[in-house]
């Protein structure tokens, strides 16, 4: 059986068990706050020297901000920097560098600190204006933000053929046959306006060497393109061969012009020699039809030949006949027998004079 306290004893330990409950809820709350204070304590330390140097360079980047950037799986730390270089450099709100702006580029996989860093690089430059739109949807693209500046600012020399290629020089040939060999350099200038969807530089190669081909193609004669080099260079610029492209064509300097081969001379003499193979063929074409020609008046004749032996077979037979009908008399015979004699004695008198004049 349970054991009963005296009613005394309960009445005493109703105080005591109250008081101990209070001190473990004491205790309880007590070690959550701590746990609490400590928790806060490491994310201040983890985040207090970003934080602080938001607040000192007038970034605008808070706290929570932080806190928050690193539940959406951002890196902090490049989000503060580029923030922090945007201020320092004299951009705002305003000109569209906010903090969202910069987090939904690093979410979208483009490169905040080339963006940044272009921009800086743009604005140091005084000659160019690029937006912050409109260099993230560049970065986006594929393009190197930062590279397009540099090359607005500084402009780039592109080789004509580019170095690396099969040929090393253009190949063009003047009115009068003559080869031209070329290199040329081409100057350049990112245009930042068509850099998305623009052509490349093998573009600008490719368009330049046909304009240097055509340009000297239409020269009348080889020197006059080595006289004026600068003719080839001014009809090739008004061409507008930057259209639709990356970059804007500043100057074609031709760097080295050779003369080649007489192609014209080497091209008329494979004419000639081909013209000579067809009027060879032309020639023992006709010389096979008169041969075969010649052939069938054989056949011709050896057919007549044998038609003539065969009428001939008939005239004894006419004779014989015309004897046993009487049209046809002994003497009459005789006098056709010395006819034929008389014809057979001056053909042989023919066939023996025409010998000693040959």
């Amino acid at each position: 059986m349970p054991v009963q306290l005296p009613v005394q004893l309960r009445e005493l330990a109703g105080p005591m068990f109250a008081a101990n409950n209070m001190v473990t809820v004491t205790l309880v709350l007590g070690v959550a706050a701590l746990i609490a204070v400590l928790v806060l304590f490491v994310v201040f330390a983890q985040y207090a020297r970003l934080w602080i140097q938001s607040v000192t360079t007038g970034a605008g980047i808070g706290i929570f901000d932080l806190i928050r950037m690193r539940f959406r799986k951002m890196n902090p730390a490049i989000i503060v920097r580029c923030k922090i270089m945007a201020v320092q450099a004299g951009f705002d709100d305003s000109d569209g560098i906010t903090t969202k702006g910069l987090e939904a580029h690093y979410l979208a996989g483009g490169n905040v600190p080339l963006v940044i860093r272009s921009m800086i690089a743009a604005r140091k430059a005084k000659i160019i204006s690029i937006g912050f739109k409109q260099a993230t949807a560049i970065d986006l693209a594929g393009r190197n933000i930062l590279e397009a500046v540099q090359t607005s600012v500084y402009p780039r020399v592109i080789d004509c053929p580019m170095q690396g290629s099969n040929r090393t020089t253009l190949d063009a040939i003047a009115k009068n046959g003559i080869q031209l060999k070329v290199r040329a350099r081409v100057t350049v200038r990112a245009n930042l306006d068509q850099l998305i969807g623009g052509a490349t530089e093998e573009t600008i190669v490719a368009r330049v060497g046909e304009g240097i081909v055509s340009a000297i193609g239409s020269s009348a004669t080889h020197a006059h393109a080595l006289e004026n080099p600068d003719t080839i260079s001014k009809a090739v610029l008004a061409r507008k061969l930057d259209s639709q492209t990356a970059f804007e064509i500043v100057s074609i300097d031709i760097a080295d012009i050779d003369v080649g081969d007489n192609i014209g001379a080497r091209l008329q003499a494979d004419q000639a020699e081909a013209d000579t193979r067809v009027a060879r063929a032309q020639a023992e074409g006709r010389r096979a039809m008169a041969v075969s020609q010649e052939q069938e008046e054989f056949a011709e004749m050896e057919k007549n030949r044998a038609h003539l032996v065969e009428a001939e077979a008939e005239v004894p037979k006419a004779i014989a006949e015309a004897f046993r009908t009487g049209k046809l008399g002994i003497f009459d015979y005789y006098k056709l027998k010395n006819v034929q004699a008389d014809t057979d004695m001056r053909v042989s008198i023919a066939s023996a004079g025409s010998s000693r004049r040959e």
